[in-house]
C-alpha cells in the first residue's frame, strides 16, 4: 500500500473514531451513562456553554464536569441529543468537529410547557490519546431556544429531592 493510501486510510479512521466520540456524548447523556459520558474526555477540559447558561467558560476536570451535567440532566424524565452533520479538520494528534446540535429536555410539571429544546452547534477540541480521540475543549452555541426554560430549576429540585438533598430555592 502506497504512502498516500495508509494517510488516507488513516484519515478516514480518524474522521471515524471522532464521529464516534461525539456520538458517545449524545448517548451517554440520554441513556444516564455517566461512564460512557466520561470516556469522551480528556481529564481535563476547557467548556464553554455560555450560550445556553451565561457565565464564563470554564476549565475543570473532566469528573467534575460529568458531575455537573449528571446533577443537571439526571432530574429531567427525559432527554435526546441529536449531534449531526460532523465536519471535521484533524492537524495531526489535534482535530476540530463542528456538529449541529438539537438538544431535546422534557419534564412534566404543573408550571408551564413539559418540554424544551436547544438548536445549534458544537465546536468541539480533540486530542488523540493512548486511549483514542478524546474532547478537551467543548463548545456550545446555541443559535435559538423553544419551550420552557424553567425545566431546567425543576429537574435540578427533582434531582436534589432524589438524592435527599434540601432542594435549592
Amino acid at each position: 500500500m502506497a504512502n498516500t493510501d495508509c494517510q488516507n486510510l488513516q484519515y478516514l479512521l480518524d474522521r471515524a473514531a471522532i464521529s464516534d466520540v461525539q456520538l458517545r456524548y449524545a448517548t451517554g447523556v440520554d441513556a444516564r451513562d455517566w461512564p460512557l459520558y466520561r470516556s469522551c474526555f480528556t481529564d481535563e477540559i476547557e467548556t464553554d456553554f455560555t450560550s445556553a447558561m451565561g457565565g464564563e467558560p470554564r476549565r475543570l476536570s473532566a469528573d467534575r464536569w460529568v458531575e455537573t451535567v449528571r446533577r443537571t440532566i439526571s432530574g429531567l424524565a427525559a432527554t435526546q441529543h441529536m449531534i449531526t452533520n460532523h465536519v471535521i479538520t484533524i492537524d495531526g494528534d489535534e482535530a476540530t468537529c463542528v456538529a449541529y446540535v438539537q438538544a431535546r429536555h422534557h419534564l412534566p410539571n404543573e408550571s408551564g410547557a413539559s418540554d424544551q429544546t436547544m438548536f445549534g452547534y458544537y465546536t468541539n477540541r480533540f486530542v488523540r490519546t493512548a486511549d483514542g480521540w478524546k474532547i478537551r475543549v467543548c463548545k456550545l452555541t446555541v443559535t435559538w431556544n423553544t419551550g420552557n426554560w424553567h425545566v431546567f430549576e425543576l429537574a435540578r429540585r427533582r434531582f436534589d429531592q432524589s438524592e435527599g438533598r434540601k432542594p435549592s430555592s
